[in-house]
């Protein structure tokens, strides 16, 4: 049996099957005039900070919030195409985040200059201590994330120092 060829008119294309497809179809949408890298970029940082935002396995509305506020300063996304992102984090979380994470630091340590990918690190750290507390998980996979985005030891010291207060490995 042949496999059908085209949609009927007016029928919506479907969406990508996968989170992180469909994260990437979203990213390329709200950025048109970015090329190929930049959309990679984005949807690396999207990505990352859901694994960040599911490493504890909560996804609180401080985290929410947090997130829409990195994102909202990626150069050219408009506001409704941060909205378009953390509506995607939301409905698909938990795939986003067990899905690709060593893709996303991969293309973060190819893509991003040492200076951008401090920055980001510096986001995934105010994102896991946005509830007020930096669990054992959260601090792992911060810790294994730098190391992955090519930056040192002393990066993640530095990043994580304005929250020491909140880890819990110290309380």
């Amino acid at each position: 049996m042949q496999a059908m060829i085209f949609r009927k008119r007016g029928e919506p294309a479907p969406e990508p099957a996968s989170g992180s497809a469909r994260l990437h179809a979203l990213v390329a949408g709200h950025l048109p005039e970015a090329d190929a890298d930049t959309h990679a970029l984005v949807t690396a940082i999207a990505g990352l900070l859901a694994c960040v935002a599911y490493a504890d396995r909560e996804y609180r509305e401080a985290e929410q919030a947090h997130v829409r506020e990195a994102l909202g300063r990626v150069h050219g996304l408009s506001p409704a195409g941060v909205e378009a992102i953390c509506a995607v984090l939301h409905e698909r979380l938990v795939e986003i985040a067990a899905g690709n994470q060593q893709q996303h630091t991969r293309r973060l340590r190819e893509l991003a200059e040492p200076e951008l990918r401090r920055e980001v690190l510096d986001a995934l750290v105010d994102l896991a201590a946005a509830d007020h507390e930096l669990s054992m998980a959260e601090t792992e996979l911060l810790r294994r994330t730098a190391s992955a985005i090519g930056l040192t030891q002393d990066d993640y010291v530095a990043a994580q120092a304005r929250h020491r207060d909140r880890l819990s490995v110290l309380k």
